[in-house]
């Protein structure tokens, strides 16, 4: 990752996190972002599945998960490990922002 993108994931955080007093809030408030921003539905591979990502949930144990759908079955996985499609859809900075403070690099 070049030093520009960490710049703008790390503004992206700054913005999305500005009135977070904790950890908690900052799962939602990324949560919040991601839903408002990134474009579903989508299709991508998960496992080598083709699915349609139709949106995104908060459990109550503060994960993001992306809504996987095929056909008749329905599966939520984790935005952390969702595969994104390219080239990038709109909306899916936020969800490398996520993925840059989550894991703390």
């Amino acid at each position: 990752m070049s030093r520009s993108d960490r710049v703008a994931l790390d503004a992206l955080i700054a913005e999305a996190t500005v009135d977070c007093y904790n950890d908690s809030e900052c799962v939602t408030a990324f949560y919040t972002v991601i839903e408002e921003h990134l474009a579903v539905p989508f299709r991508t591979m998960v496992l080598g599945v083709d699915v349609t990502v139709t949106g995104v949930d908060l459990t109550g144990d503060e994960q993001i998960l992306a809504v996987c759908v095929r056909g008749k079955s329905k599966q939520r996985i984790p935005v952390l490990d969702l595969p994104l499609p390219a080239p990038p859809l709109e909306g899916t900075q936020w969800v490398d922002a996520y993925r840059r403070w989550a894991r703390g690099t």
